[in-house]
């Protein structure tokens, strides 16, 4: 499986978001973390929905 083909900068981002180690992202095969990010926007609209 070959790395991700996203920018240095793109994958310490997402390595902050998801509280994992950058290798990890860099290494997680691509439907994983689609997975992972529409999982972060479901919780982050769920917070912005409480707030209103």
């Amino acid at each position: 499986m070959r790395p991700l083909q996203i920018s240095p900068d793109t994958a310490l981002k997402l390595a902050e978001r998801l509280n994992l180690p950058l290798e990890q992202i860099m290494h997680m095969p691509q439907h994983i973390l689609v997975q992972k990010l529409a999982e972060l926007n479901k919780d982050a609209s769920e917070i912005n929905d409480r707030k209103e």
